[in-house]
């Protein structure tokens, strides 16, 4: 008895796992076939499929426009964070070790304030005056740039940690390496994939935003969030397909994301 009571217990968790995720995947099921439907509203089920719905969604270019505007946004954002946080990284960590505590602590304010706070201040600031950027890709930037700070500033320093940075500038002057040789031609490949991991999951978290893509920009600059909110009152069957493709995209850098950190340990 006791022999079978630990793979009753081990039966017992893996059903309540799978009807934890049949539960949570059903209102995407629907949401997937609704997008799929031709029509569905007195029945059961729906009276046929057809795929016009995402034909029109790929076919139209105000969605197009708002996908291409999300993308550049993001990664603008993304490549501003990388050219100033790694040489900030590696300054900290190979030079002032101490400070790491302090930029642990500094790199979290921008979760301190609610996004529809620091929205308003950024709309009166930027508002008016010589740097009126509010209506403007650029504002999004640097907002999307502080969001990702914590994303991509945790990745980079675990991998550094997890590379030994100093032994391995040490052993880069030894050969007769100069700092920035060692720094270029060491240590960033060695970084790549823990690098590869915070882009693709800030990239994720800030293609989603809308907060600030809405209160900052909004039409004048219209985002996927945005077009989606927009979008709102238009045909279900449209909106499902709208939020089945956002899903499909996303889901498919998270798991590239998650591949990679496999990769990476």
């Amino acid at each position: 008895m006791s022999r079978a009571e630990p793979g009753t217990s081990r039966l017992y968790h893996r059903l309540m796992v799978y009807l934890l995720f049949i539960i949570l995947l059903l209102p995407l099921a629907g949401t997937l076939l609704y997008s799929l439907a031709t029509s569905w509203s007195a029945s059961l089920l729906p009276s046929g499929l057809t795929f016009k719905w995402y034909l029109a969604l790929w076919s139209d270019p105000r969605f197009l426009a708002a996908f291409a505007q999300s993308l550049l946004v993001c990664v603008g954002a993304l490549l501003l964070s990388v050219l100033l946080i790694l040489p900030l990284l590696f300054v900290v960590h190979y030079h002032f070790p101490r400070l790491d505590a302090l930029m642990n602590i500094l790199i979290l304010l921008p979760f301190a304030v609610p996004p529809v706070v620091s929205s308003v201040g950024l709309l009166q600031l930027y508002g008016s005056g010589p740097m009126a950027m509010v209506g403007t890709p650029w504002i999004l930037i640097g907002c999307y740039f502080t969001v990702a700070l914590p994303f991509m500033y945790r990745a980079i320093t675990n991998n550094l940690q997890a590379i030994n940075l100093r032994d391995l500038m040490d052993a880069a002057q030894l050969l007769g390496a100069s700092t920035f040789q060692a720094a270029f031609l060491v240590v960033l490949p060695n970084l790549r994939k823990g690098l590869l991991v915070a882009l693709l999951l800030s990239f994720s978290f800030l293609f989603g935003e809308f907060v600030f893509a809405n209160l900052l920009v909004g039409t004048r600059y219209e985002t996927l969030q945005v077009y989606l909110n927009n979008m709102r009152n238009s045909s279900g069957h449209f909106n499902s397909a709208l939020v089945i493709s956002y899903f499909l995209f996303v889901l498919v850098l998270t798991w590239a994301a998650n591949r990679l950190n496999k990769d990476k340990s």
